[in-house]
């Protein structure tokens, strides 16, 4: 089979579908590889490192786009829907239900759409949302220690304290992947921490984990509403896989906390947390609303963009190399990677999303 891998061209996006050693163990498969040209440049992956593992170089994107199965990071961007083909599979972070417009474009070119985000494993996880869910999950108290700088808005709090000074409170909304990960690096950084969850085995994982340096809580709205007040970063890592983010956070939630507080929004992609949050971009990553300086970049693992792609590739390619055998046919063989599928033959396939993009928020 022919796989093409693009370039990324999301703002600031820098990771790639596939390193030099993914494409060489698609081509020892026996598969053609047509990478584009300059798509792994700047996080130190050469052209010639991809012809050296096989792959056929491509100077324009249309001509990767030709390809059968295309693998990608993130969303098609508008400018690459006109490239897609009807019967296409298309393999990435597709994040549907908080963008329901790419999901009829889809639709209607016909395109067999897997996201990795709804890949599941035998323990029931989400291996492929895993290692970008670890590294937005580490990247969200930098971000909220950034944003309470004053250059960015904040109100000039330093989340490590200094001695005599009270360290800064970071409440921690999820304790899955991303939350759990946060959860690291605040007490690294020797915040005030607090994490919420509605799931006790995960509070007690936590406690038992890191005992007085992380206080717990069942995120109760009495509790949740508490903690947000009391917090100089709250950092959103609520997930439902492949549906919209619950709305956890309203207004009145950020009215009560100080100004110039940081709410680091990592659920952003699936639509956001908080009613005050909607997309932002590494180039402009933060905005005030509110009082409160909200940081909502949909592709924060970008930012590290080589320690991703090598954390990607190590978690996709078993399921690239079953498409590139199996085509479809793999999504029936493989149940984990079927949960993957989300459009098929112009209808959605994955349950709950047709309601999610039909239902207003």
């Amino acid at each position: 089979m022919l796989i093409g891998i693009p370039k990324e061209i999301k703002d600031n996006e820098y990771r790639v579908a596939m390193t030099p050693g993914g494409v060489q163990a698609l081509a020892e498969a026996g598969h053609a590889v047509r990478v584009e040209a300059g798509a792994g440049a700047a996080i130190g992956f050469s052209d010639a490192d991809y012809r050296a593992a096989g792959a056929e170089l491509a100077g324009a994107p249309a001509d990767v786009w030709q390809a059968e199965l295309v693998v990608k990071v993130k969303e098609p961007q508008d400018a690459e829907t006109p490239r897609l083909q009807s019967g296409q599979m298309l393999f990435c972070y597709l994040h549907l239900a908080a963008m329901p417009e790419l999901a009829r474009t889809l639709l209607a070119k016909n395109v067999t759409a897997f996201g990795y985000e709804t890949v599941t494993d035998a323990a029931g996880g989400y291996p492929l949302l895993k290692p970008m869910s670890e590294i937005a999950g580490r990247m969200a108290p930098q971000m909220g220690a950034l944003g309470l700088t004053l250059p960015y808005g904040g109100n000039g709090t330093l989340l490590a304290g200094v001695p005599g000074v009270w360290p800064g409170r970071i409440a921690i909304l999820g304790g899955g992947n991303v939350g759990m990960n946060a959860v690291r690096v605040a007490v690294g950084l020797g915040a005030q921490v607090r994490l919420l969850d509605r799931n006790a085995e995960k509070l007690r994982h936590a406690d038992e984990r890191y005992g007085a340096r992380c206080e717990t809580a069942f995120a109760t709205a009495d509790e949740v509403a508490r903690a947000v007040a009391q917090a100089d970063v709250v950092i959103g890592a609520a997930l439902v896989a492949g549906r919209r983010a619950p709305h956890i956070l309203t207004r009145a939630h950020l009215r009560a906390m100080r100004p110039g507080s940081v709410l680091v929004d990592v659920a952003i992609d699936q639509g956001g947390i908080a009613e005050t949050s909607r997309p932002t971009t590494h180039s402009d990553p933060f905005y005030v609303e509110e009082g409160i300086v909200h940081y909502c970049v949909t592709n924060m693992p970008g930012a590290v963009a080589r320690t991703a792609t090598l954390a990607l590739t190590q978690a996709t390619l078993p399921f690239v190399l079953a498409l590139a055998g199996h085509g479809i046919g793999a999504a029936a063989e493989d149940p984990h990677l079927g949960k993957g599928l989300q459009l098929r033959n112009g209808e959605i396939v994955y349950p709950g999303l047709a309601e999610d993009i039909e239902k207003p928020r």
